[in-house]
């Protein structure tokens, strides 16, 4: 999936995350920002990177900063930050491509 322009997905809440996913330059790159990253980083990197394969991005600069979301709305909040992006907006597979 081609990201087009910068979108963002989540709050800043307690249990929640916000994602950024803007055009990237070949790669994906991620900044990960979190509260928990020493006990939940590599896990957290590991949802975030097999949900944008999941979604075919192989170019985008993604930005994260956890505030304790869980694996499903770390999914979630990717999942739409990368519709926004790609200005996906009919027949969205939610739930669909995630598994």
């Amino acid at each position: 999936m081609e990201i087009k322009k910068a979108a963002v997905a989540g709050t800043l809440e307690s249990s929640d995350c916000m994602v950024t996913v803007e055009p990237g330059e070949g790669e994906i790159t991620l900044d990960l920002d979190s509260a928990v990253i020493r006990q939940y980083g590599k896990q957290i990197r590991k949802v975030i990177g097999e949900t944008l394969k999941r979604l075919d991005v192989t170019s985008a600069k993604v930005t994260v900063v956890d505030k304790g979301a869980l694996d499903c709305t770390i999914k979630a909040r990717v999942e739409c930050a990368v519709y926004r992006s790609a200005d996906v907006r009919d027949g969205l597979p939610w739930g669909g491509v995630i598994v």
